[in-house]
């Protein structure tokens, strides 16, 4: 077939996409073969249609194509027979073994044996490799991640996988080209031509005296019901008014076409979508996610084969959770499979002293909320901790500034409320719009540390909404208010750009977007009227009303494809609509709100595919394509008439405000497991956060306190480091111990390093021994914390497993209770494979799959895949040159490993389907640590060569480079290890060096802090964060170890070696590796070179390692901190 023919398929397709034709589009793929809808393939594996699935896939590929092929259609198969038997239907489960599953006997007889073997077992679960098969559901969710890596690895699918990039209604743009050109033909052309056949050619009769038929009423060319209708195409089309074109989607919404002549743009259809829906005047709303954030395409990397036979990805894998990935969805956007992924279980409830008016999660760190108040205030709460970071009344900053009537409303009455708080999309700055005429805008730099940017006496009134836009590359900031007026400013300096003008009455919203090129603001006002802007002072685009014609909102699908409205009447009468953009015309109305609405409705978006408004004192679901209510959630209960309601940027939490000034938290499973992860238990009050309301602190002993309190409250943040405390800020104290501030008086005046020099002082235990082993070289704690694994130079692992017991009735690792040396009843030891050469020369490296059931490892031979329960071999690869000498799994899926070489290579390989997906080069020494941010989706790399590297995990390129900043007046090592490791808060991490400590921020590379022992004193031989971020554990080659704040580093406790060895070894042995426990932050172990392990935790009476130092001068301000240089007690290391 010819390009151009395929093409016209391509075009065929879109036609019938938009006509909805869905049977038809998904039969013209299979049957073509020219483009694989990888949705619409993922959509019938998770319902189960698998004759479908199979007819859809025979269209592209056979099962004997190749072996990736052949593991698709595997996988399938062993999904159906796994579902029948569990089912316990043994006659179909017979039926799919002969019918579809013995074709695989030629290839794996053995496998087919075993698979064969299920059919005896009352639950096919008893077979170990499926021991954690979990509902049909879960399954299909994991094999379908696996699928989709396995064809878009498949070279037949090649180019299959991408539609063409069109404009919309392309082939009708076609047809209207081609009748202008055949109208240009006629001999006796009119004005306004009845085109009444496609048929034939078209031709002008000749002129009769009768009046052709207005092409608004032709039923070809005209204003079509449907989507997709032919779109004006302004210069190109015969049949367009005389006034000059204007962006496609809002020449479709012209109800008064504007007379002022402007220049021309492009014709096609644009997106008018904004990830961003305005806020609430004094009504409830929330947005959507930030405008101006760029989507960009999809494009698959290119994968380099791997042409020699390896391990596990040679055979089709009987496991369905072999190195599964736990996040369904990754890498097609779209992270909800069923309504049950649906944030509904309450994990969280704040309380914020404060009725919320409105709400934004952070775009990057996505456990960080800003609220804003009925009464002006403004909190920022890290919802993983239930801490609330920062909390600030209304307070104009230059009241001098201020106009005259403003100053004196004020004076008149004092009293604001919040009307939108907003970040900007990348986080670094937030806005909130108040009642009374002005926008304050701060500048955000982690923790509480927030600082006053901006402050615009924006509008004469209430300043109604507030959004965040990129016009020209240059960020602004746009207000809209009471004054019936638009304004857009500069975000740097706060100078006015533009001020929009034509509504008549107070503008309730605006929803700033781009597309092609052009950008543009809609707005919504209290008489119901939507207009449309462009940066530039010609007037409004649109003229339009919208439903309920009172208060509106409007807002984009994330991808920015599907414009929505969400408004309430004055009558109570709610409503969300979808809008045809092309057309300017509501596309289909969501049906289920109450008669009447007891307050503004507000809504938002997430995820492409959903949508959600606070009504009748719960939360309602929508599937984006069906206009039937999907599900109400009522949080518990406890919720107002009209609740406002944000989800987080990936739809796994949504905020939610409540009754009693409450806000709660509810999350799906990726957000409940996001939730635990960072929930902190550094102490055992730390939960009377969720009864949080704005502390008042007695004058006389806060001043006495202020010193150790604050430094101790910026021990607490659990995802984020406080850096700067803000002055006036009311933080709460209550979550802190007692002990700690009735202490803080006479430590914040005389402070002293904790020294811990005898066993008594501290616990530890050391771990039961292998005499086979002399040296501990790698050491970590399993997930589930009640397991410590080493890695031994000689290439023996080691497990100790704590037990269940009346002294241990958590089953977790503590110092107090011996663990078992573990071993399977077979006796095998988990051993990599080696070299012939010295093995004390390798460089050991291990990983642990999230779930703890597999580890990959290598001790300078190939690398090793273990399975955790049996400790057998599953399989080998990679064999050296080069060896390996880092290993770190991808957070979202675990088939994908990034491997660090000797040969300072880093490679990006596919465990499941056998591929190096890229091999990055930047490093001129052998890779010594690697650490991926699952936020910034980047990968850290740090080598021998003291160089730090950033690498974007979309497409693997390199960011950013550079080298260690050494010891001022000290010769750095030829050579050392350079260890990198993520803060909790995703964008910062902690490098271990001989030479010292530093955390770096991961976007630019800068160093924040940096820590150096003397020059006299043993260099450091690891360090890594507690499991909440909140302390560094760091070992020294002087067997000493030391605990430092991770928010300053400053050293707050040491462990002397007379604490831990005997004094006949302790000249001897050196800690070599030290590990945090995955959830206790007090607890760590170490790996000694005598082969010991040894396991740590303070005091029960302490409770904690040491007092953290007060900062210099009494001031609640760490910048000093911050610098670069040693700290002041680093003389006593």
């Amino acid at each position: 077939m010819s390009s151009l023919s395929r093409e016209l398929v391509f075009l065929i397709l879109q036609f019938l996409d938009e006509e909805k034709f869905k049977e038809t589009v998904h039969k013209l793929e299979q049957e073509s073969g020219f483009f694989f809808n990888m949705k619409y393939f993922e959509d019938e594996v998770h319902n189960g249609n698998w004759d479908e699935v199979e007819r859809y896939l025979s269209g592209f590929t056979k099962v004997d194509d190749n072996r990736y092929s052949m593991k698709i259609f595997f996988e399938i198969r062993k999904q159906k027979y796994l579902e029948a038997l569990d089912k316990h239907d043994r006659s179909k489960a017979v039926e799919i073994l002969v019918k579809d599953l013995k074709v695989f006997a030629t290839f794996n007889e053995e496998l087919f044996k075993e698979i064969t073997q299920l059919l005896t077992l009352e639950n096919f679960r008893e077979n170990e490799q499926l021991s954690k098969y979990g509902d049909t559901k879960s399954a299909r969710a994991i094999m379908l991640v696996e699928l989709k890596k396995l064809i878009e690895a498949n070279p037949l699918f090649r180019d299959k996988l991408q539609f063409p990039n069109l404009k919309n209604s392309r082939l009708r743009t076609l047809i209207n080209q081609s009748l202008n050109w055949q109208h240009q033909l006629c001999k006796n052309p009119r004005p306004n031509p009845d085109i009444k056949t496609l048929f034939v050619d078209h031709s002008c009769g000749q002129p009769n005296g009768a009046r052709a038929p207005s092409p608004a009423n032709n039923p070809l060319l005209g204003s079509l019901p449907k989507a997709g209708g032919f779109p004006p195409l302004g210069a190109h089309g015969p049949f367009q008014p005389t006034p000059a074109p204007v962006p496609t989607p809002l020449a479709g919404w012209m109800s008064n076409p504007t007379t002022v002549a402007h220049p021309a743009v492009s014709g096609g259809a644009i997106g008018l979508g904004a990830p961003s829906i305005p806020a609430a005047l004094k009504h409830p709303r929330t947005p959507p996610t930030n405008p101006s954030v760029d989507y960009p395409s999809g494009d698959s990397d290119h994968v380099s084969k791997r042409t020699r036979p390896m391990g596990i990805s040679d055979e089709v894998n009987l496991p369905v959770n072999v190195l599964s990935a736990t996040f369904p969805g990754h890498g097609h956007g779209q992270a909800f499979n069923a309504p049950d992924d649906l944030p509904k279980t309450v994990m969280r409830t704040l309380n914020q002293g404060s009725s919320p008016m409105s709400m934004d999660f952070h775009p990057v760190q996505q456990t960080l909320l800003l609220v804003g108040t009925n009464v002006g205030e403004i909190a920022l709460w890290e919802v993983g901790s239930r801490d609330r970071l920062l909390m600030k009344s209304f307070k104009v900053w230059d009241l001098s500034a201020c106009s005259m009537p403003f100053q004196a409303a004020l004076v008149k009455d004092p009293g604001v409320s919040v009307n939108r708080v907003i970040w900007s999309p990348d986080g670094a700055l937030f806005g909130v719009a108040y009642s009374r005429n002005i926008v304050q805008i701060y500048s955000y730099h982690c923790g509480d540390d927030v600082r006053q940017h901006l402050e615009i006496d924006a509008h004469v009134g209430g300043v109604n909404d507030l959004a965040f836009s990129h016009p020209n590359e240059k960020l602004c900031v746009i207000t809209c208010g009471d004054d019936k007026t638009i304004k857009v400013w500069d975000a740097a300096m706060g100078t006015k750009q533009y001020t929009f003008e034509g509504h008549e009455a107070p503008v309730y919203s605006v929803c700033p977007h781009y597309k092609e090129n052009i950008q543009f603001i809609f707005s919504t006002a209290l008489d119901g009227k939507i207009k449309a802007w462009l940066y530039d002072n010609l007037g409004s685009r649109v003229d339009y009303e919208a439903p309920g014609r009172w208060c509106t909102t409007m807002a984009y699908s994330a991808d920015g494809t599907r414009l929505f409205s969400c408004g309430t009447s004055k009558d109570g009468e709610s409503s969300i609509v979808e809008w045809n953009e092309s057309e300017g015309a509501v596309k289909r109305t969501y049906q289920g709100f109450r008669k009447r609405s007891l307050g503004v409705v507000q809504f938002d978006t997430t995820k492409n595919r959903y949508l959600a408004a606070g009504d009748d004192f719960s939360i309602k679901f929508w599937d984006m394509d069906n206009i039937q209510l999907l599900t109400t959630v009522d949080a518990d209960g406890g919720l107002p008439a009209s609740p406002r309601i944000r989800f987080n940027k990936d739809g796994a939490l949504l905020a939610v405000s409540a009754n009693e000034n409450g806000i709660k938290i509810l999350a799906n499973t990726d957000g409940i497991r996001l939730l635990r992860t960072l929930e902190n238990s550094l102490y055992d009050t730390s939960r009377a956060a969720e009864a949080m309301t704005k502390p008042t602190i007695n004058p006389i002993s806060a001043a006495a306190t202020v010193a150790a309190t604050s430094a101790a409250l910026a021990e607490r943040a659990s995802s984020v480091v406080a850096i700067t405390a803000m002055n006036g800020d009311a933080r709460n104290l209550g979550d802190v111990k007692p002990r700690i501030s009735e202490e803080s008086n006479d430590k914040s005046k005389i402070w002293k390093l904790t020294e811990i020099n005898e066993q008594s002082q501290c616990r530890s235990l050391k771990l039961p021994e292998n005499v086979r082993v002399n040296k501990i070289s790698r050491l970590i704690y399993t997930n589930s914390g009640n397991a410590i694994l080493a890695l031994a130079s000689n290439a023996i692992h080691l497990l100790w497993k704590w037990q269940r017991s009346d002294r241990n009735s958590t089953g977790k690792a503590t110092a107090n209770v011996q663990p078992q040396l573990w071993q399977p009843s077979s006796g095998i030891l988990m051993t990599n494979d080696i070299t012939d050469s010295n093995t004390e020369d390798a460089v050991p490296c291990f990983a642990l799959s999230k779930n703890d059931s597999y580890v990959m490892s290598a001790s300078g031979g190939k690398i090793s895949l273990f399975n955790m329960m049996t400790f057998k071999t599953m399989t080998t690869f990679m064999p050296p040159p080069p060896a390996a000498t880092f290993l770190a799994f991808h957070p979202q899926d675990n088939n994908i490993i990034a491997i660090g070489m000797d040969d300072s290579s880093i490679q990006i390989y596919n465990v499941r389907v056998d591929e190096v997906k890229s091999k990055l080069k930047g490093h001129t020494k052998r890779i010594t640590g690697l650490a991926f941010s699952h936020v910034l989706n980047v990968l850290v790399s740090s080598g021998a060569d003291a160089q730090l590297c950033v690498w974007n995990t979309d497409g693997w390129e390199k960011q950013k480079s550079r080298f260690l900043q050494q010891p001022p007046g000290r010769t750095p090592p030829a050579q050392a290890d350079t260890r990198v490791q993520f803060h909790q808060d995703q964008m910062r991490f902690l490098v271990v060096h001989e030479t010292q400590l530093a955390i770096h921020e991961a976007t630019k590379l800068e160093c924040l802090k940096q820590w150096f022992p003397r020059e006299s004193a043993a260099p450091v031989s690891h360090a890594t964060f507690s499991c909440d971020s909140q302390l560094i554990y760091a070992s020294f080659l002087d067997a000493t170890i030391c605990v430092f704040s991770a928010s300053n580093l400053r050293l707050r406790c040491r462990i002397n070696p007379s604490a831990y060895l005997s004094a006949s070894v302790s000249s001897n042995v050196q800690p070599l590796v030290i590990a945090a426990h995955p959830q206790e932050p007090n607890q760590f172990a170490v790996g000694l070179s005598d082969g010991g392990v040894h396991v740590f935790e303070p005091l029960e009476s302490e409770g904690k390692w040491g007092v953290p130092p007060p900062n210099e001068n009494g001031s609640t301000s760490n910048m000093a901190a911050t610098s670069v240089g040693a700290s002041s007690d680093e003389a006593q290391r």
